[in-house]
Formats: C-alpha cells, structure tokens, sequence
C-alpha cells in the first residue's frame, strides 16, 4: 500500500468514526475525495477534499464538516499538525519520522518499490504498432510503438495482467501490391533488367534480398507465369519476410510482442460472420442504404443495399457498413471482427492508434461496447507523428527505404535509450520534434541526459565513498528538512505509477523522473558553496552514510521509473 493510500484508508476510518457518532450521514458517496500532495508545499505534506466533497450530502458547509474531521485525522499515527485552508481543504503534515521511516521502505523494495495490485490481475489487451508488413519500421511507427510497449509495462507494474499485440494486416491490396513488388525483384535476381519501379509499387531496396531468395527457392518457375500462379504463395512469402525484419527492428527498441495476428486468419476463422450474427441477434445489424455521398454526387451513383450496423446508437455520426456491394468485408468490418476476437481473452482492450486514424475511433468504440454488451473497458490512444530534425533541419529521406527514415538507421546513430526515453517526453497526443543533435545534448535541456545523468551521479558517489574508506551504519536521524524534502518528492513515486497506469499516460513517468532528477541535482549543487550541504563529507562518516542511504535510494526510484520505459539506468557517462 502506497503511502497516499494508506492516509486514504486513515481518513476514511476517520469518516467511518463520524457516521458512527451520528455527527456525519451514512451511505455518502466518497469516490470524489483525493488524497495527495497540496500544489504549495508550504501548506504541508498531505491534502484532501473530503469536506468540499460530503458537506452538501451531510446538510453542512465545508469548513464545518472539515472542523469536525481534524480531531480524528490529529490521532493518526505519523500526523505532525492538520489545519484547513481555503473553502474546506485540509492538510496534513506528517511527521519526520514518517519521511524517514518511508526511506527505509524504499531500500527494502528496492527494485519492487512503486509496484502495486490496483490492477487486481485484470486482463488486458494493448495493441500496438500495427503497421502494415510492406516494408521496415520507420520513424513513423517509432512513437506509437514506444507508447504502447511503455504503457505494457506500466500496466504490468500496476499489477495488470498484460498481452502485446500487433495486428498484421496481411489480407488488404496492400499486401498484393508487396508481392507483385517482390515478383519484379524476383526477376530482377534472376539477371532481367526490370528498370525503373512501376509508380504504386514498393520502391525500396529492402526487397531485393526478399527477391534473391525466392530466386534461389523457385528458380525461374514464376519468372514468366501468369500471376494467378505465384501471387498467393509470393503473398505468403513477402509478409514473412517483412514480418522477420519488422521483428528486427522492433527488438532494436527492446520491442517484443505476445501475439502478432494475422486479418487472413481472422476472416479464415469467420470471425467476422461471428460478429454480424451477434450483433444481428441483438437488432445492432440490419439491411439498409447508405445515404447519398455529400457534395456533388456522382451521376452513376446508385443506393446499393448493405449490412449496417447501428453505430448511431452508441454515439458514432452514421451507421456503417460491414460489408462492400462484392459480399467483401469492409475495413470496418474486419477491424470490428478482429476486436471481437481479442475481447474474447482480455477485459480491457487498450490500441495504440496513429493521429491520422482519428476519424475511425467513433466507429470502433461503437462496435467494441456493442460486442462486447458495454462489459469491456476499451481505450484508443492517438499518438502524433514526429518531425524529424537535424540541427533544426528537416532529415532527408532514406535511399534504402524508398520514401522515409527507417527505425533501425535512427536507433543505431543515438541509442535505444535516447530514442524510448524521448517518445515519451510529450504526452502522445502533443505534435513532437525529434532533433538528432539536440537528444544527445548533454544539457538539463536534454530529459534524457538529466536523468540519467541523475542516476550515473549516485552510482560515481557510491565509488567515491568506498574509495575514501568510508563505511559504518546510516543514522537517518541526521537527515534534515532539505534532506527529507527529496524523500517526500520520491514517495510520490507510487502514486504516480497508479495514476498513470489508471489514464493509460507512460509520459507521466517520464515527467516524473525528470523532476526527481532536477531536486536531486540542486541537492548535490547545494554543496558547492556549502560544504556542509555535501553529500561525501570526508570528516563525517555516519553523516556521509545517511546521505549516502539518501541518494541510494532516489537512484532507485530513478531506476524503477527507469525499467517501466524501457530505458536503462545508466552507471557511468
């Protein structure tokens, strides 16, 4: 149980007290009161808006009510002072003991502290990614790739049990064009000169060696057949290919998936029939009309009769169609069938959606409440593209890839670490700047240098200490107020992880981490005109222990927030 969480439970046995006094009306409604840190620190340690949230319920006014409280909250252990502020806050200062006491349980979780149950085992299902298996990753996939695989592991640390998914989308014309893309490369290997790529194909080089092997596993078998003969086994055999190299340059950002699901298998399956028979059970599918495009219409347009489904009961613009006038599954139709299939394992369906699919979110929701009868949570996250900079000049394309920047050519010029820790320093649905010369900086500019800069200090104390031959036991006792403020903003830790994991936000621990690492420079910087203020203190071995025990323990919560995204804590730079 988190500090905050703990205080929680305190005040509501404090409100408990109350209703069995009959000072305070049983059966109010308390899921609006918060318990967390006031905005100004010198109001104290804790805040709550208990008496604002019941004092309507209870016939009374705030201040009141919070009059009444501050007798029971006085009588909590590890309470220094409560006073209310305000229309009816009440704050709480907690004693040293308690900041001192919340260090010693930093260093005995070390690498467990800031985990939590709250997610009670609750299944759940982040799709992310997603690309379509045409080519490499690029740039374009990186950010929402990074989200999705940081808030993975951001459930999984809120006590959430998690599957990573990719949806291949092997059953669209795009992937025929990819094997049509690979035929030309294909004969290309086999010594035909294919000139320039026809426009609408895949241009990149990264086909040719997809070309060469077919080459060498067919021969000239499909050099001069009809396409009716190779597309399909071409097909196949291009989305492996590309599914091995997507692999690749996802494990390159220590990106590893549980499941990766193919669309052809989903329809092989049925899956879609599935889900029109559901929902066509239950009046949410019917036989109508599309109404008329907007604007000028087209003269050889006709209403053609399809199966809609009622995405207007629940909130969407129109209903839609599942179906096209071939008998073929729309776009919608299959994605509505594919997140049928995982609500069939997951109680919570979480997709990691580029900013372009916007317009689609209405649609999909619709249909996720509807399969799923409003049972299962489901959230879209919308991530923005990234810009991409050097020294404030717009990168030039790849030559390799065709048309773009590819994951891997990023990763291997600034790092797995750079590249994580830096998707993540804008909220994911924020335009972002990804500047090759600035994120890797080494400036309190750069959040990536500055926290790991912040961990890689801790770790060079360390070594000092042991050097200088220090050692013996830690008073904490000796720690004082500046030195508890920074055990106060790393307790936060936990609470954090909570909030952030309950909004589906990894960049809030990013932002976190950040902070922790700006108040643990200006303690170290304090030393540098106040000897006394230092940490290593030559002199003053159990002064230096206590402050050793400090800066031990904000390195590990560094290194958890660190571990969530993905990132590693650095021991030297």
């Amino acid at each position: 149980m988190t500090l905050y969480a703990r205080f929680a439970a305190d005040l509501n046995a404090a409100l408990d007290a109350l209703e069995g006094e009959g000072v305070l009306v049983r059966g109010l409604d308390r899921r609006g009161i918060t318990v967390e840190p006031p905005r100004d620190v010198s109001h104290g340690d804790l805040s709550t808006n208990a008496a604002m949230v019941l004092a309507k319920g209870a016939g009374t006014n705030p201040r009141a009510l919070a009059a009444l409280l501050v007798p029971k909250l006085e009588m909590i252990t590890d309470v220094a002072e409560v006073s209310v502020a305000g229309p009816g806050f009440i704050n709480l200062r907690l004693t040293d003991e308690c900041w001192r006491g919340e260090l010693a349980t930093i260093q005995a979780a070390a690498g467990e502290y800031g985990k939590s149950t709250v997610g009670a085992g609750t299944r759940v299902n982040v799709e992310y990614v997603s690309a379509n298996p045409t080519g490499p990753m690029h740039m374009g996939h990186c950010r929402g790739a990074v989200v999705g695989d940081a808030l993975a592991s951001l459930l999984e640390y809120a006590g959430y049990n998690v599957t990573r998914e990719y949806y291949v989308n092997d059953a669209g014309g795009q992937v025929d064009t990819l094997a049509r893309s690979v035929h030309l490369r294909y004969r290309e290997a086999l010594g035909e000169d294919i000139g320039e790529i026809p426009e609408g194909f895949y241009p990149g080089d990264y086909l040719v060696p997809v070309g060469q092997a077919l080459a060498a596993e067919f021969g000239d078998r499909f050099a001069k057949a009809l396409e009716a003969d190779w597309l399909i086994i071409f097909r196949e055999k291009a989305v492996a290919a590309m599914l091995v190299m997507i692999r690749e340059d996802l494990a390159l950002l220590g990106i590893h998936h549980d499941v990766f699901a193919s669309e052809a298998l989903v329809q092989r399956e049925k899956k879609p029939e599935a889900a029109e028979a559901f929902l066509r059970a239950r009046d949410l599918v019917y036989d109508g009309e599309l109404e008329a495009p907007k604007g000028e219409v087209d003269p050889d347009w006709e209403p053609v009769t399809l199966p809609l489904f009622r995405s207007t009961q629940f909130g969407d613009d129109q209903d839609r169609p599942i179906k096209k006038s071939d008998g073929s599954w729309t776009y919608f139709g299959a994605d509505m069938a594919y997140h049928f299939q995982k609500a069939e394992k997951a109680d919570m369906l979480i997709d990691i959606w580029g900013a372009d699919h916007a317009g689609t979110v209405k649609r999909i929701r619709a249909a996720v409440v509807a399969l799923t009868e409003g049972k299962k949570p489901f959230d879209v996250k919308l991530v923005q593209m990234v810009r991409l900079l050097r020294g404030g000049e717009p990168i030039k394309m790849s030559k390799r890839s065709g048309n773009f920047v590819t994951l891997a050519e990023v990763v291997r010029e600034v790092g797995k670490d750079v590249v994580r820790f830096t998707m993540l320093t804008r909220k994911a649905d924020a335009q972002m700047d990804f500047d090759f010369a600035k994120v890797v900086e080494a400036s309190k500019d750069n959040p990536v240098f500055y926290v790991q800069y912040a961990h890689a200090r801790i770790c060079s104390l360390k070594r000092k200490v042991e050097e200088a031959g220090i050692s013996g036991d830690a008073d904490v006792d000796l720690l004082d107020a500046e030195d508890l403020a920074l055990i106060k903003f790393a307790a936060q830790f936990p609470r954090i992880v909570e909030a952030a994991a309950a909004n589906h936000e990894p960049h809030r621990i990013a932002f976190f981490l950040y902070d922790l690492a700006a108040g643990f420079h200006a303690h170290w910087n304090m030393g540098n005109d106040r000897p006394d203020r230092r940490i290593l203190v030559v002199n003053n071995a159990p002064l230096t222990m206590s402050r050793l025990l400090l800066a031990s323990a904000i390195g590990q919560v560094i290194a958890n927030g660190l571990s969530i995204m993905g990132v590693a804590a650095a021991e030297e730079m």
